[in-house]
C-alpha cells in the first residue's frame, strides 16, 4: 500500500531537522558511543546523530535544485549550527521529563497516529505499521521522531508561549490594539469541503477524468459530502462529515487555493486544481463578508501580540536551559560551537568541566533511564 505523501509528511513540521536518531536515545535504547560530541546533563550528542542530521539536510537541499556538491559544501558550514541543535533539542527533551509531559506527548502520538490510519482506510495499529513497513517507512522511527517534535513544542507553548499570552494586562492590550488596527480587520472568511484524489500509482489524465466528472456531477445535483465519502482519498478532521475542510480567513489560504475559489459562490463547486499530490475539488459552503472597521477581540489581541514576542522569549529560555545546564562539548569541536551556545556560569559556580555525580557520565553504553 502506498502512503498519499501529504498523509506522512502532515506527521511532521516541515523545516525542521530530523529527529529520529536523537528520539532513539531519549526512548531509553541502549546507544553504542562511537563518537561523544558532547555530553548534555546526562544525555549525549554522537558523531552519528550529526551524520544524519547531516544527511537529511543535504537531501531537503538537493530536492531544493541544489547540486550534491553544493548542498555537502552549505552543510558541512553548518556543521557548528547542528551540533547547537542538537544540543538545545537534547535539553527541551530533558525538560519535558522534569515537567512531566511523556504521557501528554504519547497521548498526542496516539492521536496523531489514528489520524493517519483513518486517511489510509486502515482499521488498526497493527496494520499501519504493516502498511508503513510495504512503503519503506519504519513506524518506531516514525513515533519516535513525532515524540521528539511534539514534546519540543510543548515545552516551548507551556514555558514560553503561554506565560506570555496570558501576562498582558487589559491596558498592555487596549493600546496594542489601538496602534496596530489594521490587523484587526476582518476578513472574508469561507466554509470549505473538498473531495481529493491522488496521484500515487495512478494515470494522472485517469485521475483527471474523474476529478472533473465529480465536478459536472455536483453541479448537476448530486450531494458533494456523498461523492466525498465515495471518492475522497483525504478524511476530514475529526467529527467532521467526509468532505469538510473548515473556515479560513481568505488572506490566509495557499494562493493557487485561494485563486480557484475566486468568484464561486456559496453552495458552488471549483474546478479541479492540481498540486503535487493530486487533484482537489472544492466546494464554497458558506462566504462570511469581512469588514473595513477593526474590531477588538482580546483573544486575537493577544494572539498578535504573542506571536512578536515568542521567538525573542523562546531564545532567551533555551539560552538559560544552557546556562543551568552542565554542557561538555568535545575538544575538537569547541572552537566552533560553544560560541553559538553563549553559556554564561552562575556566579558562584565551580568548575564546569567536572560533572556533578547525580548528572551522569560518558559510558560506552548509556542504559535506559
Amino acid at each position: 500500500m502506498k502512503f498519499k505523501p501529504i498523509t506522512v509528511a502532515g506527521l511532521l513540521v516541515a523545516g525542521i531537522l530530523g529527529f529520529s536518531s536523537l528520539a532513539r536515545a531519549q526512548e531509553g535504547e541502549p546507544v553504542v558511543v562511537d563518537e561523544v560530541i558532547a555530553q548534555v546533563n546526562d544525555g549525549i550528542v554522537t558523531l552519528s546523530q550529526l551524520k544524519r542530521e547531516m544527511h537529511e539536510r543535504i537531501e531537503t537541499m538537493k530536492e531544493k535544485g541544489m547540486t550534491e556538491q553544493q548542498a555537502v559544501a552549505e552543510v558541512e558550514k553548518r556543521k557548528p549550527e547542528l551540533i547547537a541543535i542538537l544540543i538545545n533539542e537534547q535539553l527541551l527533551l530533558q525538560k519535558g521529563k522534569e515537567l512531566e509531559m511523556t504521557q501528554r506527548v504519547e497521548d498526542e502520538v496516539n492521536k496523531r497516529m489514528l489520524q493517519v490510519a483513518i486517511e489510509n482506510h486502515i482499521n488498526s495499529m497493527d496494520k499501519l505499521c504493516e502498511a508503513m513497513k510495504g512503503s519503506g517507512l519504519s513506524c518506531e522511527d516514525t513515533r519516535a521522531t513525532m515524540r521528539v517534535e511534539i514534546m519540543k513544542q510543548a515545552v516551548m507553548e507551556g514555558e514560553v508561549d503561554s506565560k506570555i499570552f496570558y501576562g498582558f494586562s487589559p491596558d498592555e492590550l487596549h493600546k496594542y490594539f489601538e496602534a496596530h488596527k489594521d490587523k484587526f480587520v476582518k476578513p472574508e472568511t469561507v466554509e470549505l469541503s473538498e473531495i481529493f484524489l491522488g496521484l500515487a500509482g495512478k494515470s494522472e489524465a485517469d485521475v483527471k477524468a474523474r476529478a472533473a466528472d465529480l465536478v459536472k456531477q455536483a453541479r448537476g445535483g448530486a450531494d458533494f459530502c456523498t461523492l466525498a465519502a465515495a471518492y475522497s482519498e483525504r478524511a476530514a478532521p475529526p467529527g467532521e462529515k467526509p468532505c469538510k475542510v473548515g473556515e479560513f480567513a481568505i488572506p490566509e489560504l495557499r494562493t493557487d487555493i485561494a485563486g480557484a475559489i475566486k468568484g464561486v459562490a456559496a453552495r458552488g463547486v471549483s474546478e479541479p486544481l492540481k498540486t503535487d499530490e493530486g487533484y482537489q475539488i472544492l466546494r464554497v459552503d458558506t462566504r462570511t463578508a469581512g469588514s473595513n472597521s477593526p474590531t477588538f477581540n482580546e483573544n486575537a489581541v493577544r494572539i498578535a501580540m504573542t506571536g512578536e514576542q515568542s521567538p525573542k522569549a523562546r531564545e532567551a529560555y533555551l539560552q538559560d536551559l544552557r546556562n543551568e545546564a552542565y554542557v561538555k562539548v568535545a575538544a575538537n569541536y569547541q572552537d566552533a560551537v560553544l560560541p553559538l551556545l553563549k553559556i554564561v556560569p552562575p556566579p558562584a559556580a565551580t568548575k564546569r568541566d567536572q560533572p556533578d555525580k547525580k548528572k551522569g557520565k560518558i559510558l560506552g553504553i548509556i542504559p535506559r533511564p
